[in-house]
């Protein structure tokens, strides 16, 4: 690093003026301050960080870091489904490094997981993983959660915070809207609660299960020919929802519901799976995750006389690499899952997003919300573009900088409030309660476990068409 002595040039100076001719002295003293001039005006100009280390190495300018959390279940019971939603975070950050996506500032992943001591996602260890990332002022952003009842205990604090909440797959209807009235209408509203200011932070790209479930009941009644059905849910926000929105949808068609339980995690279902042999259905639809009793329920179903072959379908937190590896192996009758949005197969988008995620990450790592992963994390950094370019909006300095991360938050909000976003999933805006405009569903079936996460697209309803 260039460094002078004000005092010995002072005196270099003074002894050069006396020994110079009067014609040249004037010439020199302003040659002389003309270069104190131009380097005064190398340090001048737009504030940067040097970043030189003081040995004559010199430096280069600090760029800005602005963080990107991810608040999912990344290991043990649900890792199946939230490392690869993490891992599709993970390369859109790095892509918006790799390309200079907003030139001056970098990006960086702060990733939680919320598993809990259960083995499972926790309500309680993900409002505490959003409250320490809310503490990072740099933090602009989160991706997250995977499960409808960890939301429910997030939403409220990033709503006071505020800050940006993206859900790659989110269902649960009441988490935005008070429809349908069965579930979240008068009494059952949870809006006042989910939003404390008054105001909408909370976004998702997954489409609601009142679509979701209905999807699924006319893939069942229309596609399969089922008549019949037996419903279980996991007493959760996600699977009670979805439990309740395909039944509603199910006997709108004509189906008939020949009973139904509301069953918390257990190691044995033997008991309601005899009662359920005995009803004979057509199919046992179940509301829920792989880990709350999706793979253990269609584990069982093979020992139980009457239930061997009989047709498993669930919504899609029953599609996961690790429920097609537990039950493709046992036979027995078909399985069918869903997910809210197109399948990412069928986007013009798709070669390109797995390319690189599986050169990233290996073609075993892709995951039923991957892609959605990817395209929250997207939706996020177009958002902060837009705040630092259109807005003008000023980025925090440090991980302390609270007053600046109070403003720049909620310019991030206001973009993606009104961000039009084309991505692996599908074109994606938000409406006044933060849903997306995109109302397809994918149906699958177990396929081959050697290819993606094990399971085989069969087509996709766009249930924006359904009465």
């Amino acid at each position: 690093m260039f460094q002078f002595d004000s005092e010995a040039l002072d005196e270099r100076q003074a002894d050069y003026i006396m020994r110079r001719p009067p014609s040249r002295i004037l010439a020199s003293m302003i040659g002389f301050s003309l270069i104190i001039t131009i380097l005064a005006a190398c340090g001048a100009g737009t504030p940067s960080t040097n970043t030189g280390n003081g040995n004559g190495n010199g430096g280069t300018q600090q760029t800005i870091t602005i963080k990107i959390g991810s608040e999912l279940p990344t290991t043990s019971g649900d890792a199946s489904t939230g490392k690869p939603a993490q891992d599709g975070v993970e390369l859109a950050v790095k892509e918006a490094n790799d390309s200079n996506f907003l030139p001056g500032y970098k990006f960086a992943l702060v990733a939680k997981d919320d598993v809990g001591a259960n083995g499972t996602h926790d309500p309680t260890v993900g409002q505490k993983n959003v409250t320490d990332l809310i503490g990072d002022a740099q933090v602009a952003g989160i991706v997250g959660p995977i499960n409808s009842s960890v939301a429910l205990a997030e939403i409220p604090t990033t709503n006071k915070a505020p800050i940006a909440l993206i859900s790659p797959s989110n269902t649960n209807d009441c988490l935005t809207k008070e429809t349908p009235a069965f579930e979240c209408g008068g009494a059952n509203s949870k809006l006042a609660a989910l939003r404390p200011t008054g105001k909408v932070t909370y976004f998702r790209t997954a489409t609601i299960d009142q679509y979701q479930g209905a999807a699924l009941a006319v893939y069942a009644y229309k596609n399969k020919s089922y008549r019949t059905a037996y419903v279980i849910d996991d007493t959760e926000a996600y699977g009670v929802g979805l439990a309740k929105n395909f039944t509603t949808y199910w006997q709108k068609l004509g189906g008939k519901i020949l009973g139904s339980a509301s069953i918390k995690q257990t190691n044995s279902y033997e008991n309601i799976l005899t009662e359920i042999a005995s009803k004979k259905p057509d199919f046992i639809m179940f509301g829920g995750n792989d880990s709350t009793g999706g793979i253990t329920i269609r584990q069982q179903m093979k020992s139980v006389a009457g239930l061997a072959n009989t047709p498993f379908m669930g919504g899609d937190g029953t599609k996961t690499s690790a429920l097609a590896k537990a039950v493709k192996p046992l036979g027995g009758g078909p399985v069918f899952t869903s997910i809210p949005g197109i399948d990412p197969s069928q986007s013009p988008a798709s070669k390109t997003f797995f390319d690189a995620y599986t050169k990233q990450f290996g073609a075993g790592a892709i995951g039923a919300y991957s892609a959605g992963g990817y395209d929250c994390a997207k939706i996020l950094l177009q958002a902060i573009k837009s705040a630092v370019q259109d807005k003008k909006a000023t980025a925090p300095k440090d991980s302390n900088d609270d007053s600046g991360a109070s403003s720049f938050r909620q310019a991030v909000i206001d973009a993606v409030q009104n961000v039009q976003y084309d991505g692996v999933t599908g074109h994606h805006s938000f409406d006044k309660n933060g849903d997306t405009s995109n109302h397809f569903v994918s149906l699958y079936t177990i396929g081959d476990l050697n290819t993606g996460d094990g399971w085989k697209y069969l087509e996709q309803i766009d249930t924006s068409t359904l009465q």
